[in-house]
């Protein structure tokens, strides 16, 4: 059985859900996650493989200890939700860590739209403690503070239109 450890953040933009979504779903992570902890930042993405709206898009995040993990969208169910796969992870979570899957979700709600992001680290065996560990002690409160700003510029898009 794999060991598995998640974290989770929520928050509200005042796009629309359309807007919202159409907003969200394809930013860059450059310049949302910086490091923190022993949690790299993401410097730069390579090699997309198209706009980030169909099953099977590829990309490679390069990261501020020098490694790197792609992502592949796996689900994209606009305007409510898309799927992601991380894998060939590198440096410390490469030796904790078979893969991820991040989840996406937005929901109209009276004012706005309600975002829903999860993620779900899959470690490798005997790993399982320590993932854990990191990941209540910096993954998931690093969620926490990274989804305020995407939800921020989420407004600030939309606001401009």
């Amino acid at each position: 059985m794999t060991t598995t450890a998640s974290g989770s953040a929520s928050g509200t933009t005042r796009a629309p859900l359309d807007r919202a979504y159409e907003i969200g779903t394809p930013m860059t992570p450059v310049g949302y996650y910086p490091k923190h902890g022993p949690l790299p930042a993401v410097l730069e993405v390579r090699g997309q493989s198209g706009a980030w709206n169909t099953p099977g898009r590829r990309r490679q995040l390069m990261l501020s200890d020098g490694g790197s993990v792609t992502e592949t969208l796996v689900t994209v169910d606009a305007p409510h939700r898309f799927v992601y796969e991380l894998s060939n992870f590198e440096k410390l979570f490469g030796r904790l860590v078979s893969g991820a899957r991040a989840e996406w979700e937005y929901t109209a709600v009276a004012g706005g739209t309600r975002v829903d992001w999860q993620y779900t680290f899959f470690a490798r065996p005997g790993a399982g403690p320590v993932l854990r560990a990191i990941v209540s002690l910096f993954w998931a409160p690093y969620m926490q503070r990274v989804l305020p700003g995407i939800l921020a510029e989420i407004d600030r898009q939309a606001s401009q239109r």
